[in-house]
């Protein structure tokens, strides 16, 4: 864990033998707000990586100019082998170990493997409806003082996956390419994969490669929007779709796409399939899908990379809009707003000055945060 000007500024571990509960929490930076990030719960889940992913969310709520720091929780959870109480018994147990920090330090929010349902046993945990959200759009509470309700935006709304979708656009107006008929793959169908491949296909763009964790499906004339929405509201895997050509999952990399998304896990792009990719722009829906010595191999290829921090920043700036408590529509329209904002500024110098566009990100967000240090310490 790399410690430097920034932070982290808390780190916690937390274990309950009665349960078997591991967690990890790690507040980085609060100069602009309490940490923003969400709970993470895989079975590998660690300390490192959960650092990792609090630095992305200190830069990546600067960079969309939100009232926030960065922060992320963890908790080592193995979903084959564990029932719905025994999840529930594990958040709720984490949430009552850090409660007293929620929300003046840290601010909780849906990850891999955690959606409006858990949220909703974390906040009932903590006793505090500002303590995450991501809550369901029926945990409403009232406004003291206020006529009318606060209501949750659940990320089942998808402004993540809308988020990629702009920033997707963008990427492709800027190298002089036209979304209609643009060839996409998305690795990763999720809640960000499956909501970008909506988006995109919306916008025009032919999504033509998709993969879960089980399979990879290949088709040169687009993936049928209706038979993929009807699979992924069934929530069924890609090994059994019905169309298309099936594909080992290690050579999604090497398929030729204009525009290829991560959505689904950290280093995915990584030392044993970086060399075989063939695209002409990256889009990065995941948080950290490759290391910054992968993506700068990649970008001195020729290949325009929008980085995390930029492109998946609508799920912390939806999570800002029901602390604000605006509705979905509202939501969206602000979320297009500050990924068009901060993907042509970031973008558009990139190309500008030659520069990685994750240093070009990374200096502004700094810079910000550094300001708000200053700030806090004057």
């Amino acid at each position: 864990m790399k410690k430097d000007e920034f932070g982290p500024e808390l780190v916690i571990e937390v274990y309950d033998p009665k349960i078997k509960l591991e967690g990890f929490l790690v507040i980085d930076n609060t100069a602009r707000g309490p940490g923003k990030g969400g709970i993470r719960m895989t079975t590998n889940v660690n300390k490192e990586e959960i650092f990792r992913l609090a630095r992305t969310m200190t830069f990546k709520t600067a960079l969309a100019d939100l009232p926030y720091g960065g922060a992320k929780s963890g908790i080592v959870f193995n979903g084959n082998a564990q029932t719905e109480d025994e999840k529930k018994a594990l958040i709720q147990s984490f949430a009552k170990s850090i409660g007293s920090l929620t929300p003046k330090k840290y601010v909780a929010a849906p990850d891999v493997n955690t959606g409006e349902k858990e949220i909703e046993w974390f906040v009932s945990a903590t006793g505090n409806w500002r303590s995450a959200t991501g809550k369901p759009a029926n945990l409403c509470m009232r406004v003291f003082g206020k006529p009318g309700e606060k209501c949750g935006i659940p990320h089942e709304f998808g402004s993540t996956g809308f988020g990629v979708a702009i920033a997707a656009k963008i990427a492709a107006d800027l190298s002089g390419i036209s979304i209609k008929g643009v060839a996409v793959g998305i690795h990763g169908f999720g809640n960000v994969g499956s909501f970008t491949y909506k988006y995109l296909t919306e916008m025009g763009a032919k999504v033509v490669l998709i993969a879960d964790s089980r399979a990879a499906v290949l088709d040169n004339n687009g993936l049928n929007p209706k038979t993929i929405n009807k699979w992924e509201k069934e929530k069924k895997h890609l090994d059994k779709y019905p169309q298309g050509e099936k594909i080992d999952p290690k050579d999604f990399w090497s398929q030729k796409v204009d525009i290829l998304i991560p959505a689904s896990v950290t280093d995915v792009i990584n030392e044993s399939n970086y060399r075989d990719i063939k695209t002409k722009i990256i889009v990065e829906a995941a948080n950290i899908p490759m290391s910054e010595e992968i993506e700068k191999k990649l970008w001195e290829k020729g290949i325009l990379i929008v980085p995390d921090i930029v492109a998946n920043a609508g799920g912390v700036i939806s999570s800002y809009a029901e602390y604000k408590g605006y509705n979905p529509k509202k939501m969206l329209d602000i979320v297009e707003k500050r990924i068009t904002k901060t993907a042509k500024i970031v973008l558009k110098t990139s190309i500008k000055n030659k520069k990685n566009p994750r240093e070009v990100a990374l200096e502004i967000a700094k810079s910000r945060v550094k300001n708000a240090m200053e700030n806090r310490n004057s």
